[in-house]
């Protein structure tokens, strides 16, 4: 699944570790406040991010999931080459939290493969709308995970976002599809791989963190794609290719959106992509969004902003205490 931008900025706040005494700490860039810039980045990135997911369910109907997900993680290791190979001035291939990395590949790659499985039985709207529930597993998974105390306010935000699901979904009517779990399962993923990159917020890079995504994902997928193979054409390869490079740079250009503007401020314009989706899907495949989609993503859309909000009143908050706090 293309992840919700607010949530993949996420990756930007993770410092550069430090190698050895001998070579210089590697360090993220520092934050401007330049809001518009970060808001013309974020809106940026939907139209790549919205690109890929439209491409992967338009290959959906000629090649199996796991080899369209199977192409896009190949083409994402392949970008990021120069951070793998020893001697390059980028390489940043060493960690101190190698099976959190690994898990963390394996969920972004379960993220990847549900979500476009779900697209091949989905309109792209309706399974774009869904995945966006991602910040509700992440209220409930930090509790678990991280020891977070989550107030009563974000619990209704939750609740609303679980609505708007429901509200898409429509279990228990003709409407309602099997295949509506995937983008769900794929939020579920994408949230437990943003889960891991707190936990190992402080001791790796940026780079490190998405080269071993891209392996884990080729590893995994390299051994289940013989089972379901099917010989692509020269145009499959190359929508393939066009879904790893959208989903890339979309992702990347997010990051860097988010040096530039603070999340309560970009989060709102990130929902973009699903406006994006819509469009896209109406002239490609002639979908149009039924009014329970749009309603029940307007629910989803306002717990998520509202979460974001709450995230940003916390961490106000703490910063307020440790300045309060008195030095050892």
């Amino acid at each position: 699944m293309t992840p919700p931008p607010a949530a993949a900025a996420r990756l930007d706040s993770i410092p550069m570790p430090v190698p050895e005494k001998k070579q210089q700490a590697r360090r993220a860039p520092a934050r401007v406040d330049h809001p518009f810039k970060g808001i013309a980045l974020v809106l940026l990135s939907t139209i790549f991010l919205g690109c890929s997911d439209v491409t992967a369910k338009y290959l959906s109907t000629s090649l199996p999931s796991i080899e369209i997900t199977w192409i896009r993680f190949v083409t994402f290791a392949l970008l990021f080459t120069p951070v793998m190979l020893p001697g390059s001035p980028l390489h940043a291939m060493r960690t101190e939290r190698l099976g959190l990395q690994l898990m963390r590949g394996a969920a972004l790659l379960g993220s990847s493969l549900f979500f476009i499985t779900g697209l091949a039985f989905l309109p792209i709207a309706e399974a774009s709308a869904t995945g966006f529930v991602s910040p509700l597993f992440v209220t409930a998974l930090s509790i678990i995970f991280l020891s977070e105390k989550v107030g009563m306010r974000r619990w209704i935000a939750t609740a609303i976002g679980l609505t708007g699901v429901l509200i898409i979904l429509r279990p228990g009517t003709s409407a309602f599809h099997a295949a509506a779990f995937f983008p769900i399962i794929s939020a579920f993923c994408w949230a437990a791989a943003l889960i891991l990159t707190r936990m190992m917020s402080g001791r790796e890079a940026v780079l490190t963190t998405m080269a071993y995504s891209a392996l884990t994902g080729v590893a995994i997928l390299s051994v289940m794609v013989p089972f379901v193979w099917v010989t692509p054409s020269w145009t499959a390869i190359g929508l393939g290719i066009v879904i790893g490079v959208a989903s890339t740079v979309g992702q990347w250009i997010i990051v860097l959106a988010y040096r530039y503007g603070d999340a309560s401020v970009l989060a709102p314009f990130s929902y973009t992509q699903l406006l994006w989706v819509s469009i896209l899907g109406f002239f490609i495949f002639g979908e149009v969004p039924d009014i329970w989609t749009v309603v029940g993503a307007a629910f989803i859309v306002a717990s998520g902003l509202y979460i974001a909000h709450r995230e940003r009143v916390r961490r106000a908050q703490l910063l307020v205490l440790e300045e309060r706090s008195p030095n050892p």
